[in-house]
């Protein structure tokens, strides 16, 4: 198979500072302000099913970034009513950090979303600024939450190790 135009070659880094360029981005305390003013907003958790049981912002709906495109379409088995009925809404994207909600706010925005943000920080800033996370018990502890969200990057995802020469 052969490519009639060449493809650009990016780092994750790169393709999430070009990706920030063209999405808006909210801190907690903005939505925290947001949600006292009493708008209708939409908090989509882009998490995978397993992280969103284990801590998630109350009344988010969990659509995984891997099924976002179908989710926002009518008629496939994935389909999220209230996300295909908000292209006009405030939707706000979370993730664990901030960064699959930046890509996703970035599809969300391809696919004729007005006013989707990604929250800056991702859960863990939501954690860290207080704000309340929940799951099928009932109110997450904070500390709890926090030890959730360390990083757990193993030797081995952290690539070979190149030793300067002596």
């Amino acid at each position: 198979m052969t490519i009639s135009h060449p493809i650009t070659h990016h780092s994750f880094n790169d393709l999430l500072t070009l990706a920030k360029k063209e999405v808006d981005e909210l801190f907690p305390w903005d939505v925290e302000e947001l949600i006292e003013e009493g708008h209708d907003l939409l908090i989509i958790d882009v998490r995978e099913p397993y992280e969103y049981k284990k801590m998630r912002i109350k009344d988010s709906i969990n659509v995984p970034r891997g099924v976002l495109e179908t989710a926002c379409e009518w008629a496939f088995d994935e389909t999220v009513p209230e996300l295909v009925m908000a292209r006009n809404k405030k939707v706000l994207v979370v993730c664990r950090s901030g960064n699959r909600s930046v890509f996703a706010v970035q599809t969300l925005a391809q696919m004729g979303f007005k006013q989707a943000y990604s929250l800056q920080t991702g859960l863990r800033g939501w954690n860290e600024y207080d704000m309340p996370l929940v799951n099928d018990d009932g109110e997450v502890d904070v500390d709890d939450a926090d030890v959730y969200h360390e990083s757990k990057i193993s030797p081995e995802q952290m690539g070979p190790q190149i030793s300067e020469p002596d």
